[in-house]
């Protein structure tokens, strides 16, 4: 199969593309490095073209109110240039719990970006991943301070970026769910607790203090961003990444 990887030079859509292509499938990564634009519309047209599958792994350039725009217009976009080319499939990373906290601009902006695709005409698959590990050290600087970090105690399964490309490729290469498959990490920690861990590991002597006011995910109440039960557990533990 042919497959339209939007955002394919990022952390994600590399490693999809590189799965894809192992498994003997044609994937061509696209990005505005590439000469697609997803906002403008141009290139759209080309990269689309012969495509079985797009997988949209485009990512907002930021995470306030603005990020609702970016998905708003992108996916209206690909939508329509997925329609006119006849692609039977599209894929999108989401995020685990996402549509439980409207409280964050981002949250909100990929509820949005759920429901455009819902209300196309393409079939489609949604992949709702926990929070990566990759992404763990952006999040304690958030709130990083001198010699602390301070962090809530927020509960957090965080899954590596190589089994969240090999879950969306996976999925890109199957029938269309047309619904959405969870994925996550194998374990669950606080995040004041994941931020030590992660301190420790590579020599940091920087304290955590427990703030459940502090950051992002301070707006998240209770375990919604973990994994539910009928989620797929991917194998990578964050001690063994970490190390």
């Amino acid at each position: 199969m042919k497959f339209a990887v939007i955002g394919g030079t990022g952390l994600i859509g590399s490693q999809v593309v590189q799965n894809l292509n192992k498994a003997g499938h044609q994937a061509v990564p696209h990005s505005p490095s590439t000469g697609v634009d997803i906002i403008t519309g141009q290139g759209l047209e080309h990269a689309l073209a012969d495509a079985d599958v797009v997988v949209n792994l485009s990512n907002s350039p930021t995470f306030d109110e603005a990020s609702l725009a970016f998905f708003r217009t992108s996916m209206d976009n690909l939508l329509a240039a997925s329609e006119k080319a006849g692609v039977g499939h599209f894929v999108i990373l989401s995020i685990v719990g996402v549509d439980q906290v409207p409280e964050l601009d981002y949250y909100r902006a990929k509820v949005l970006q759920e429901d455009i695709l819902k209300a196309g005409a393409v079939p489609y698959s949604i992949v709702r991943a926990t929070q990566f590990m990759e992404f763990v050290d952006a999040v304690l600087s958030w709130t990083a301070d001198g010699d602390t970090v301070r962090l809530p105690t927020t509960p957090l399964q965080p899954i590596a970026a190589a089994d969240v490309a090999r879950f969306v490729a996976e999925t890109a290469a199957g029938a269309p769910l047309n619904g959405v498959l969870d994925i996550a990490g194998p374990d669950l920690y606080p995040l004041d607790e994941l931020g030590r861990i992660t301190l420790a590991a590579r020599g940091d002597a920087r304290t955590v203090v427990t703030d459940d006011s502090a950051g992002m995910f301070a707006a998240v109440a209770g375990d919604v961003l973990t994994a539910p039960d009928d989620a797929r557990i991917a194998p990578t533990r964050y001690t063994d990444w970490l190390s």
